[in-house]
């Protein structure tokens, strides 16, 4: 096995075909193709299957390829270890976050990371599940974590703030007068909810259970843009980080009583470089502590006003 045949399967699972990878990592298909014969060969196993819309892991093969992330990632840092230069930072950096946390905070760090780096690969990604995401860290695949806590050590974990938690309601909603919605007025509310695995469900399932309000499961989603923009269409409530809504959906969020929030803490890989580092200082330096009952009132007055 080889690190070249690790990234040709990385590259087919994400494209979901032999053709559209090879094109991705300009290199010949029948070579590929060639390659990953060899691989499932050497292996013993079936790596992907072929469904009508295109190459799809088995099994075993998604369980393989999250291994071959690790060799792949160790690889590339190694190399982007050797050749950066005093002035210089090239290769690739793999950056996760939990779920709806950092939404508004880490697009801007990452902007001045990659303008001051302009050759250093940036990978982001979400992750719904905070086990998940610690396994991750814990495997080396990421440089860089953002979550609500982990079992690492202070050398590696860094307090950034906290995420404050608000509610999105749907228009003409009669909670929207409110400057702040008490969880009990919440009884009876459908709830646009997150996979069962999340650990945004996870915040739910904790604020509904402790304020003695009945689950009432109206949808549930993936994604904290999809939970906003339903609750924006009335068909249900939710509660996410308030980092998470955008300004065009300010007006219909809305901070809780009691206040629901969660730490939000960096994690860096051990014997982080300096492209790590960097991100690090660019995080400390943006704002954690979104005063969010200011944005939230002059869209309240306008709704009393209407």
């Amino acid at each position: 096995m080889s690190l070249r045949q690790f990234e040709y399967a990385l590259a087919i699972a994400e494209a979901g075909s032999v053709t559209a990878a090879a094109e991705l990592l300009h290199v010949a298909q029948p070579s590929m193709s060639q390659q990953i014969r060899n691989l499932e060969r050497e292996l013993g196993v079936t790596l992907f299957a072929r469904t009508p819309t295109g190459l799809v892991p088995t099994v075993v093969g998604r369980a393989f390829l999250r291994e071959a992330q690790v060799a792949v990632s160790a690889s590339r840092r190694a190399r982007a270890t050797a050749r950066a230069g005093a002035d210089e930072l090239v290769g690739e950096l793999v950056v996760s976050a939990q779920m709806g946390f950092g939404a508004r905070q880490l697009p801007g760090a990452l902007g001045t990371l990659r303008r001051r780096f302009p050759r250093l690969e940036v990978t982001v990604f979400e992750e719904p599940s905070s086990a998940e995401l610690e396994r991750l860290c814990r495997q080396g695949v990421l440089d860089l974590a953002l979550m609500a806590a982990c079992e690492l050590g202070p050398a590696d974990a860094h307090h950034l703030g906290h995420e404050e938690f608000v509610v999105v309601l749907g228009p003409g909603h009669r909670l929207l007068t409110a400057e702040r919605v008490e969880l009990r007025d919440l009884e009876g509310e459908s709830w646009v909810r997150f996979d069962r695995d999340s650990a945004l469900d996870g915040v739910l399932t904790g604020v509904l259970r402790d304020n003695e309000l009945t689950p009432i499961t109206a949808a549930r989603v993936s994604q904290t843009a999809t939970a906003v923009r339903w609750a924006g269409h009335g068909l249900g409530v939710t509660l996410v980080p308030a980092s998470a809504v955008s300004p065009g959906d300010r007006h219909l969020a809305r901070p809780v009583f009691p206040i629901v929030s969660q730490p939000v803490v960096a994690v860096v890989r051990q014997d982080a470089g300096p492209a790590e580092t960097a991100l690090l200082e660019l995080l400390r330096a943006e704002s954690w502590h979104q005063p969010v009952q200011s944005w939230v009132t002059s869209t309240t007055n306008s709704v009393r006003a209407v």
